[in-house]
């Protein structure tokens, strides 16, 4: 009864101008038809034939004097269409998220506080008031945001930090204060409210205090810090949810501190248990075969985001449907992968000879790959063109990297040098392909050098920080020559095994030339042929790695 009477209090406090409006409307119309009851026959009937055209003309007036109201003495620019949903409404429940184990048993420890709200006060404590998920895109912020108002029961408004963003000044800040009066008319009759604030960098990012623009941002920010310092009453139990894929560091540090955003919680890409779980959820959903091996599938996707892994089993049930076969197969799994991560295939018209050096070009990143990464595995070469290259090898880690060793990063090197030397062992030149192997074999030498102090002159420090006029020359010139020292010993090293590989290297030249494509199991029964196996990783010392490197530079 208690909540029903606070309720139609609430819907009051919403709809009170509409509400005075129409009891006005009303006395008006009783008091008219009391009036013409008065008249005489005559004066009425001539009073209601022009009644109609006195309609229309007041609705003229009236709409041009709400019009001039609301644009200049009401922000009509800053109107706000967002409609709030129910908790129950949004029909996510919390065993629907998955894929984000530990950033969901967060969120569910907040949701606890949310509901125990008034044990919180009781204890002194202070009511949760912001969250901010931190997280790459396809992850699941929104989703678990729309859970979270779901487990809490409480309304949801969703919104895009873009729409407070506009040309005028002033509107960003009047469309955040209606939403937070929205917001508080919420909690008043529900008990709560929750604002979700998708891409929140955008109102959000690091205030900026020049006469040169900016204002517009920065009132906007600083009307939501202030909205949110407001929310102390006793019936403002309302959360604000923001999202971004913006690094923390790049939002304002105002809208960080305690008593604003009090919670962060990282969500990051999913493991190899939460990737089998979202390709068994996913398949569920489809018509796929039953003994599809889901940890193999988790194992190839490393790096996939949940919206990754939901694209490709769409993309493998189109594929099935057109091949006309009634269940998804690992086949068709295996193409969508290639469609996601590779491109679609197109036909070029491509001269023999250029045809020849693309598959020796391939081999090469093939072999190296095969014995200098022991971090990778290669699942396919190809040399039909996709996404503007004449050939690809696709080579996924093995599991999940959060850094890279010194190792890791030599091997990397190694590979993008691998179609370079196979070119040049073949046929003495190279080709306008290497472009892109160099931009990022010279990439990681420079940064290894530069920026993470693996170089051989023993220079220690990230330099990119500083300006480059307040460099020296020598200190410019050694740390150019650790790098083309890195370069240089990589090269070697791959030209050397390419060398004493070149039995296979033709060979893998040969079957890419006849077939055009070749998968896994098909590379490694090539090596297995010449009793080649898998890299294992390097056996020698850091000390015997750095004179290998010098000796072959």
């Amino acid at each position: 009864m208690i909540m029903l009477s606070r309720r139609i209090r609430m819907y009051i406090r919403q709809y009170k101008t509409m509400i005075i409006v129409s009891a006005i409307v009303i006395i008006l119309l009783i008091l008219s038809v009391i009036g013409l009851m008065s008249l005489e026959s005559f004066y009425r009937k001539m009073t209601i034939a022009t009644m109609p055209v006195q309609f229309i003309m007041a609705g003229i007036h009236a709409g041009i004097f709400v019009f001039m109201y609301l644009t200049f003495m009401r922000g009509g620019f800053a109107k706000l269409d967002k409609a709030p949903i129910k908790g129950k409404d949004i029909a996510i429940k919390w065993n629907d998220v998955i894929g984000m184990h530990d950033a969901k048993q967060e969120a569910g420890e907040i949701v606890q506080l949310i509901r125990d709200r008034a044990g919180v006060q009781k204890m002194g404590g202070n009511v949760i008031k912001g969250l901010l998920m931190l997280g790459p895109p396809g992850c699941g912020k929104t989703y678990l945001a729309k859970a979270i108002s779901t487990e809490a029961n409480m309304p949801f408004i969703s919104m895009s930090g873009s729409e407070f963003v506009e040309v005028f000044v002033g509107v960003g800040a009047s469309r955040v204060r209606k939403l937070f009066k929205k917001a508080r008319d919420l909690a008043y009759g529900f008990g709560g409210c929750i604002i979700f604030i998708d891409e929140i960098d955008a109102i959000g990012r690091s205030r900026t205090f020049s006469f040169m623009g900016g204002q517009e941002t920065n009132s906007t920010l600083n009307q939501m810090l202030a909205e949110m310092d407001g929310l102390k009453g006793k019936d403002d139990n309302i959360v604000v949810i923001g999202a971004t894929n913006a690094y923390e560091q790049h939002l304002d540090q105002a809208l960080l501190r305690p008593g604003r955003f009090d919670r962060k919680i990282m969500i990051t890409k999913p493991s190899q248990d939460d990737r089998e779980e979202l390709f068994k959820f996913y398949l569920d959903k489809v018509k796929a075969e039953s003994e599809l091996n889901l940890g193999r599938l988790a194992r190839r996707a490393v790096g996939k985001s949940p919206a990754d892994i939901a694209n490709i089993v769409k993309e493998s049930a189109l594929i099935a449907t057109r091949h006309r076969k009634p269940v998804i197969g690992l086949k068709e799994i295996s193409e969508a992968f290639e469609r996601v991560d590779l491109g679609i295939k197109y036909r070029l018209t491509v001269t023999p000879k250029e045809r020849e050096m693309t598959a020796y070009h391939e081999s090469g990143h093939l072999i190296t790959t095969f014995l200098k990464a022991p971090s990778k595995s290669v699942f396919k070469a190809s040399i039909i063109p996709r996404k503007g290259a004449l050939g690809v090898v696709w080579s996924p880690e093995k599991e999940e990297l959060h850094s890279h060793s010194r190792e890791h990063l030599f091997s990397d090197i190694m590979i993008a040098f691998g179609g370079f030397a196979a070119e040049k062992i073949k046929f003495g030149t190279s080709t306008s392909g290497v472009s892109s192997d160099f931009q990022k074999a010279m990439g990681i030498a420079h940064s290894m050098v530069w920026q993470l102090g693996m170089g051989k002159s023993g220079l220690i420090g990230d330099f990119t920080i500083i300006p480059k006029e307040q460099l020296s020359e020598d200190v410019r010139i050694a740390l150019n020559k650790d790098t083309n020292k890195i370069m240089s010993g990589c090269l070697k090293e791959v030209e050397t095994v390419l060398m004493e590989k070149r039995t296979i290297l033709d060979r893998f030249a040969s079957e890419l030339l006849e077939r055009e494509e070749l998968e896994y199991d098909e590379i490694i029964a090539i090596f297995s042929e010449y009793g080649e196996k898998e890299s294992s990783g390097p056996d020698e010392s850091d000390e015997e790695e750095e004179k290998k490197w010098d000796n072959r530079a």
